[in-house]
């Protein structure tokens, strides 16, 4: 089905109907009283290639971990919030609380849905573990929200850094006009014009059912060196497409990026339209790692051969950071003594070496540069530089 048939579709339909469902394999047995998750993915609806990767990698990470930890079971309660109408995930984090009684609620596809469930986390005094959203103030919404994926600031930064530095001295910035879109814009501005770059001119695109073309026409028309895009999962392809349709790759304008754009789950579809396109990201099912080649190899092989992206490592460490919490409470999920758990630990991901940050509760990781090269009959991302230990800097 392509992005535009998800469109069509009645996005709130399949999130207001969205009834506990357990992901297969993952009922709690007899022996003790089992901890509940409740994890809010978008399982339908335009986002719904994040919730499936989300939805794959947890179930990956308790196969080969297993489904207890210090003695509690792990339940994973899965709900469908359609991923883009935030008094849905509330509602649906509300009842999880209230009648299936979680102790950790997970996921969260966008930035309006995690901050839309902040106020329940904390008032229920339950940890929120956030795996995909990625706008810089999210924790700040909360004291019980930790987040195990990423932040757009922290990702944009290095590939602002770079551009000046290789040629490009003037830029349009095109982005989706949504909490990330407005952090990549600021911080792309920022770091570029710091390093001697020139913006052209500055263009937000709506995030419902986006049109590119009329703003790749702008873009265009304004000659620029290259244009920077942000754009959220599941939206690269088109994007790419519509580049290339529009001529802009003729035209001799270069697309930078940040890694949204070239999705691992989305570079088949996108194929060659995506080849020297250059971004910068936390990571590439191309990492060249044991961890990550085992990673890569076992979510294949459970999942017909989808290839694992970003969103699938945020769901993946999310699930590190609860058992490795819950190890260290020796099975207490009291809300405070877990989060106080979570704070300051650190482990080599399929990504690299990660830290969760005791003060901002979010990942301290690398952030590599990459090129979109043909790889064994196939597109990846490509790492031909790196930045240690970059910490979100703000927007």
């Amino acid at each position: 089905m392509t992005i535009n048939q998800q469109r069509r579709q009645l996005m709130l339909g399949a999130a207001a109907a969205a009834g506990a469902t357990l992901l297969p394999g993952m009922a709690s047995a007899a022996g003790g009283t089992p901890l509940k998750v409740g994890l809010i993915i978008p399982m339908s609806g335009p986002f719904a290639s994040t919730g499936r990767q989300v939805e794959a990698a947890v179930k990956l990470y308790l196969q080969q971990r297993g489904d207890t930890v210090a003695g509690r079971k792990i339940e994973i309660i899965l709900k469908d919030d359609g991923g883009v109408a935030p008094d849905v995930t509330k509602r649906l984090a509300q009842e999880l609380v209230s009648r299936d009684k979680v102790e950790v609620l997970a996921g969260f596809g966008l930035t309006p849905l995690a901050l839309a469930t902040a106020p329940v986390a904390t008032q229920a005094k339950v940890p929120m573990i956030v795996m995909a959203a990625a706008t810089s103030i999210i924790p700040q919404k909360s004291p019980f929200i930790v987040r195990s994926g990423f932040t757009v600031p922290q990702i944009t930064q290095p590939i602002a850094e770079w551009a000046p530095k290789n040629k490009i001295r003037n830029v349009v910035t095109l982005v989706s006009d949504y909490g990330p879109g407005m952090d990549a814009e600021k911080t792309f501005v920022a770091g570029f014009t710091k390093g001697g770059g020139k913006i052209v001119e500055s263009l937000r695109v709506p995030l419902r059912n986006p049109d590119y073309a009329p703003f790749l026409a702008r873009v265009k028309d304004a000659r620029p060196d290259a244009v920077f895009v942000f754009v959220p999962s599941g939206e690269g392809a088109a994007v790419l497409k519509q580049f290339t349709d529009r001529g802009l790759a003729a035209a001799g304008i270069q697309l930078i990026c940040t890694g949204d754009v070239l999705d691992d789950d989305l570079m088949a579809s996108i194929g060659t339209a995506s080849a020297g396109v250059v971004s910068s990201h936390h990571y590439s099912a191309a990492h060249a790692s044991p961890e990550n080649k085992a990673y890569v190899e076992a979510f294949q092989k459970a999942n017909n051969g989808m290839r694992p992206n970003f969103h699938s490592v945020g769901a993946y460490d999310g699930m590190h950071l609860l058992y490795l919490a819950l190890a260290r409470t020796k099975g207490d999920s009291d809300g405070e003594k877990l989060l106080a758990a979570m704070k300051g630990l650190s482990w080599t991901s399929v990504r690299g070496p990660v830290e969760l940050d005791a003060a901002t509760r979010d990942m301290v990781q690398t952030v590599y540069i990459r090129k979109a090269e043909q790889v064994n009959g196939g597109m990846y991302n490509v790492e031909f530089d790196k930045i240690d230990k970059v910490r979100d800097p703000g927007a």
